[in-house]
């Protein structure tokens, strides 16, 4: 029996080629961007690994900007650095 692939995704901030499952994904839909914590949600997503290094480089770096083509609010980068830190505590 032939083994299950396993889909690859590279982090943004890192760009390391990781399982999907490993990291998280950040989405933008229509004018909003968010932590989708369940790989669902609908519109264009980017994957970041789930450590606090890449976290703190997608925020320094101003990463969603390029990954999404468009003027990406320092809000929005506190928005999703307040997710991940709530999520591992």
């Amino acid at each position: 029996m032939a083994e299950k692939k396993i889909p690859m995704r590279m982090c943004i901030a890192c760009k390391e080629m990781k399982p999907k499952r490993e990291l998280l994904r950040i989405v933008k839909s229509g004018e909003e961007i968010s932590l989708d914590l369940t790989g669902k949600k609908n519109g264009r997503g980017a994957y970041i690994c789930d450590n606090p290094e890449c976290i703190a480089r997608l925020k320094k770096q101003k990463l969603l900007n390029k990954v999404f083509s468009t003027a990406v609010d320092d809000e929005v980068y506190a928005k999703i650095e307040e997710e991940f830190l709530a999520r591992k505590n």
